[in-house]
């Protein structure tokens, strides 16, 4: 089965193909474009698509990274995948960001691990996870002292944009961090995502955070009583 994986949580527009039956990464692409994502999107998807030598038809499921990440390219990734994944008839599934960056580096170093984004405004998301890539501490917006208490309460190795924030607070983790990326591997949240239950996982945003703009109630119009 040919998993199509997607992710615009971040800064990269990121497309992969995977085959499950070979483990094999048959395309990838993974350019850095800041925004834009609807509009650059389809085109990387077509490239991928060209260099894996197959097309949109033999594609068997869908994964779409769900956050936390930016919203506005969280939005665009969820909807293109689930509107691709019904026009092929294929199930879509989420894959979280913080999970598709702890579980490689949890099993791979056969310790606990936490994946640490930053987050901005003096806040990280955070989550971790043990040797095994089961989560010990959910997805959650931390302030950075926290976050750190809790990977020196856990002897975790850090991963992700928000490890060197944390040793800066807790110079003892410095050595614990084994690499800073700003989003996961497109290679790993398609293995994660070919594997994962569509029904206990399903292609819905998740931000742990509000967004940015919100009605302004204070100024709503009141609507007079018909009569």
């Amino acid at each position: 089965m040919l998993t199509l994986a997607l992710d615009c949580s971040a800064r990269f527009c990121s497309v992969a193909v995977y085959e499950a039956d070979t483990d094999r990464i048959l395309g990838s692409a993974s350019p850095d474009i800041g925004r834009g994502h609807a509009e650059q999107l389809p085109a990387i998807v077509e490239a991928v698509l060209a260099e894996a030598g197959t097309d949109l038809i033999r594609i068997g499921r869908v994964g779409v990274t769900i956050g936390p990440g930016s919203f506005a390219g969280i939005r665009v990734g969820v909807s293109f995948a689930r509107g691709l994944a019904l026009a092929l008839g294929a199930p879509c599934v989420g894959v979280g960001s913080l999970e598709a960056i702890a579980i490689p580096a949890a099993r791979k170093s056969g310790r606990p691990v936490m994946a640490v984004l930053d987050a901005r405004r003096d806040h990280v998301w955070a989550m971790l996870l043990d040797s095994r890539g089961e989560v010990l501490n959910p997805a959650a917006e931390l302030m950075p002292a926290a976050a750190a208490a809790l990977a020196r309460e856990s002897d975790c190795g850090l991963i992700g944009s928000g490890a060197f924030l944390l040793s800066g607070i807790e110079a003892s983790l410095a050595s614990r961090i084994i690499a800073d990326p700003a989003a996961p591997k497109i290679e790993d949240v398609a293995r994660i995502g070919a594997r994962l239950d569509p029904d206990a996982n399903p292609p819905e945003p998740r931000y742990l955070r509000d967004a940015d703009a919100k009605p302004q109630s204070g100024f709503a119009v009141a609507h007079e009583g018909a009569g």
